[in-house]
């Protein structure tokens, strides 16, 4: 007998509509304050905190220890926005970049600026002086807030403030004494630009709104309330406040996202100007972290390392998992390894403002290979990219998400915003993807990304997860490497683990003997398996752990067959 379903016609299990194609979020409605409501998601933030303020740090720098209570993060950031106001006559919609590793700072620098209604607008502090152009350029900011090493690559004419100097530390010391008016700064306006991956091409400048971001909040405590509600049932502890260790940059949307969180939930950041394996174990270790929101290569690293298992990192509760798929394989090796961390993980883009779908609770993380389920307030399509089908449960095709997360649009470049999000405000993420019959959903790879042998199409997210499974493999990445006959090989680039001398063979027989995890296990099939392999020291990422596989393309080229 088929279910019943609700008056609605959305399966119950899956969130499916068949009369409209589309998926819904099962998730319990998170309460969004109206948004005719005048407010920052700074403002929203900080009215969440409880009352007297949370006794734990807000902020702690990983390598130095200084920690940042709450009434003083709070303090400094009031004081800056004063200056803001007063001496840089910084004001609703105007645009600042922000340009820094993560140091203690930056977090102060970007409340400051939500506070008063300028967007903030983070970029990396690696960035080549062209790319820095092109982003100034893009988001045309008023001032620029930078370390020292970054001032000289900025495009002259452009206000810099050198963070810590003299001048920076006068603004907050203005603002003591001259606090910032009150402004109506409406949700539907900027908080911030922030910048896509460019993994593809050149970078865009998307604008999220002070709602997104408030969206973003309600949707983060909804899920813990989720969890919370799951653990007492069980009768379980419920989890304390989180301690989150930030090895990835608040710059890319994944950290700022995170800070947010962490703030807005009165809890902890532990912040680290670059990304160090062994220097996030030993703060793991230091600081009792509970959260590690991480790639997939840091799961994969410390399931291959020895030190991981020395440290001491019983206070690790969850990692969040995001920025890449995260293979079933990979996530049951984790789990037999480190047993009591859960594995939480998500699914979103800089255009949804970082949130789409995740998993939440211990049951949930138990779907292996999935990203979870859609967020509340969430609907998405799953469209067959060659007719335009709106296809159901179990069925492959590009992920359209609509909802209060998705993007105001690309700052100046309506006709790439057009492209994108369509009239009935449907986010075309490029990703393929399925939702199964229980509503999880499950990112198979970028379209643009997927190998065309023969006509046959390759993930190559599902390669590398086999790949990343050998034990003399520390790191890989699957590309497509250009021919004449077939269109284009999946060629293979390996990092060995120390002491490995795992041959180009070896690795071309362990991927075709090994199972692929798609909709069920079946043999990989001849068409998928690696064709070529070349040995590398390191996998070119992005700062979120994204594979640059455009280097990696044109490294191969260059390298030419015969030396491969």
């Amino acid at each position: 007998m088929a279910e019943q379903r609700p008056a609605t016609g959305i399966d119950p299990r899956s969130g499916f509509c068949a009369a409209t194609r589309t998926f819904h979020s099962l998730r319990p409605a998170a309460t969004l304050p109206p948004d005719s409501l005048p407010t920052t998601a700074a403002a929203y933030a900080f009215s969440l905190l409880s009352s007297p303020l949370p006794d734990r740090p807000a902020l702690i720098d990983a390598a130095t220890g200084i920690a940042v209570s709450y009434p003083s993060f709070l303090a400094a950031a009031r004081s800056l926005a004063g200056g803001l106001w007063s001496a840089l006559s910084l004001r609703p919609g105007h645009v600042a970049l922000v340009v820094s590793p993560s140091r203690l700072d930056v977090p102060v620098i970007d409340f400051a600026l939500l506070s008063i209604g300028a967007a903030v607008s983070p970029a990396n502090p690696a960035s080549t002086a062209e790319e820095l152009a092109h982003i100034v350029a893009l988001a045309k900011p008023v001032v620029a807030f930078v370390v020292p090493e970054v001032a000289a690559k900025l495009p002259r004419g452009l206000r810099c403030v050198v963070i810590g100097s003299d001048e920076y530390k006068r603004l907050s010391s203005v603002g003591g004494a001259s606090p910032p008016p009150p402004v109506a700064v409406k949700q539907s306006d900027t908080a911030a630009v922030l910048y896509s991956s460019g993994t593809t091409g050149r970078v865009k400048a998307v604008a999220v709104t002070h709602r997104n971001l408030i969206t973003l909040i309600c949707a983060h405590r909804g899920n813990r309330e989720i969890a919370e509600k799951e653990a007492a049932e069980a009768g379980e502890p419920p989890y304390p406040p989180m301690v989150t260790l930030f090895p990835l940059p608040i710059f890319h949307v994944f950290g700022f996202m995170m800070l947010l969180r962490s703030v807005a939930m009165g809890e902890t950041a532990v912040l680290m100007e670059r990304f160090d394996f062994g220097a996030a174990l030993q703060a793991i270790e230091r600081y009792r972290v509970t959260l590690l929101p991480a790639a997939p290569p840091v799961l994969v690293a410390m399931i291959k390392s020895e030190e991981a298992r020395r440290r001491d990192l019983s206070s690790l509760l969850i990692i969040g998992i995001g920025g890449a798929p995260l293979g079933r394989e990979v996530a049951e090796r984790f789990a037999a390894v480190f047993p009591n961390i859960e594995l939480i993980q998500g699914y979103g883009l800089t255009e949804s403002s970082g949130a789409a779908a995740s998993s939440v609770g211990q049951e949930e993380t138990k779907a292996y290979g999935s990203v979870g389920k859609l967020t509340a307030h969430m609907a998405a399509k799953i469209v067959d990219p060659a007719t335009g089908e709106a296809l159901g449960p179990g069925q492959r095709g590009e992920l359209w998400i609509r909802g209060p997360l998705i993007m105001k649009g690309y700052v100046g470049d309506d006709e790439a915003t057009a492209a994108t999000v369509d009239s009935e405000g449907w986010l075309k993420t490029g990703d393929l993807c399925y939702f199964n019959e229980d509503g999880f959903l499950y990112i198979v790879d970028r379209l643009k990304e997927l190998i065309k042998y023969k006509g046959y199409q390759v993930p190559p997210a599902e390669l590398e997860h086999i790949l990343n499974s050998h034990p003399e493999i520390m790191d890989a990445a699957v590309i497509p490497y250009p021919d004449e006959d077939v269109g284009q090989l999946p060629m293979a680039f390996i990092v060995r683990k120390p002491g490995s001398n795992i041959t180009e063979q070896q690795v071309m027989d362990y991927v075709a003997k090994q199972v692929c995890f798609s909709f069920y296990y079946v043999l990989v099939a001849p068409y998928k398996k690696v064709r070529r392999v070349a040995f590398v020291s390191t996998i070119p990422k992005s700062p979120a752990g994204k594979i640059l596989r455009r280097e990696l393309v044109q490294q191969a080229v260059s390298m030419g067959a015969s030396k491969l």
